[in-house]
């Protein structure tokens, strides 16, 4: 059984780099011999993946200007509104491994989040041409994103394997039925504990994640941020830890972590983590933190997993939909507009503060039951292959 993962950005996103780690051995528990082989638009970002029988480059195929297959292409826009032939172009690094493989799996689990994508549905489309399966692996879609075009795409699937119980309301609400409910691999992915840095307060550190998406998207949020570690700072006696999760240029966690120690720096109680950790590196520390605030999802997934007490500067359905598995409810989700209100910060941190103990005793309760979930996924897959 040879099984192929499309729709990979690489490993520079920890969240990617989670949902392939993890997925593998859920695989594999379920489907012993299956080869497993990952398409990666960052080839180098993948090379220490485990697990993988082949890995293959994904980079896009630029259509040269005044070639001929930009006439082409050009034509087929111009005359017939078909964006098809270019796509086919593009993204032909997918399609030549079309007839080699049995099972594709599209595991980009944010892909159908960003409004309407042609190129996902002309890829699904050569896939299931050719006669093979096709499956969604551990995807959240917000109700404003199933246009009718989407809808049919979706429906074309074979599976559809989504990771909270919002995104799987959404979708069977629209009329589709070939859906499961799982929870994200990530929740099961393995930790590597490595030397703690200096001035990390043991059981004492709060880790502070925040991203350039949400910047790009309430920019007040930046400044009001910053209050909150003041805040933190200022009436309580723990080490921030900023942890970066996203590396990739222009959507790079780091650099505008940069600003924040830079910030804090003389506090003598900020710290910055490293920004080439992997993934399992990342949580190893996550891990060993009191609290965790975090925008990058699979930052707090690490967090929920190993029981941390977690708030979340949400800023889509898969932040309120995996909140609602675990809690029942959207507890400590923040959305885009709210957090850029500092006091609505500072109450919320309380509130994670006041509830430590509960939520810790919650999240010990229930994360065995999301992880059992999590591994629903391939017994899922199994039973349809």
């Amino acid at each position: 059984m040879k099984i192929l993962l499309f729709f990979h950005g690489g490993s520079k996103n920890r969240g990617c780099e989670a949902i392939v780690r993890s997925g593998i051995p859920i695989i594999k528990k379920y489907i012993p011999n299956a080869e497993i082989s990952l398409l990666s638009q960052d080839f180098e970002s993948d090379k220490n993946m485990p697990g993988l029988t082949n890995l293959f480059d994904d980079s896009r195929v630029e259509i040269k200007k005044y070639s001929l297959e930009w006439f082409v292409s050009l034509l087929n826009v111009k005359l017939f509104g078909n964006e098809n032939y270019a796509i086919r172009i593009i993204y032909q690094k997918i399609f030549k491994h079309i007839p080699t493989h049995d099972v594709f799996l599209s595991i980009g689990g944010d892909n159908y989040c960003y409004g309407e994508q042609p190129w996902l549905y002309e890829v699904d489309r050569q896939v299931k041409k050719a006669g093979k399966k096709l499956i969604l692996w551990g995807a959240s879609i917000g109700s404003e994103d199933l246009s009718p075009a989407k809808v049919t795409d979706l429906k074309s699937f074979d599976l559809l394997l989504v990771r909270e119980t919002l995104t799987y309301q959404n979708l069977i609400e629209k009329g589709i039925q070939n859906v499961k409910l799982c929870a994200d691999g990530a929740f099961t992915m393995e930790k590597e504990e490595l030397p703690l840095p200096e001035g990390w307060q043991e059981g004492n550190t709060l880790g502070f994640n925040y991203s350039p998406l949400v910047y790009k998207r309430n920019k007040a949020s930046k400044e009001a941020s910053i209050q909150l570690i003041q805040h933190i700072l200022d009436t309580t006696t723990m080490t921030v830890a900023l942890t970066p999760h996203v590396m990739i240029n222009g959507n790079n966690d780091n650099e505008i972590l940069q600003e924040f120690y830079h910030h804090f720096k003389s506090t003598n109680r900020v710290i910055l983590l490293p920004d080439h950790l992997n993934a399992i590196q990342y949580k190893g520390y996550i891990a060993r933190m009191r609290f965790f605030i975090g925008a990058r999802t699979h930052a707090t997934i690490a967090a929920y997993s190993n029981h941390v007490p977690t708030m979340v500067l949400g800023y889509s359905v898969k932040s309120k939909g995996i909140a609602r598995d675990i809690f029942g409810a959207e507890r400590l989700v923040l959305g885009i507009t709210e957090i850029a209100d500092t006091q609505k910060l500072i109450q919320k941190f309380e509130e994670l503060q006041r509830d430590e103990l509960e939520l810790r005793e919650l999240l010990t309760k229930k994360i065995p039951e999301i992880k059992a979930m999590s591994y629903k996924a391939g017994e899922y897959l199994a039973e349809i292959l």
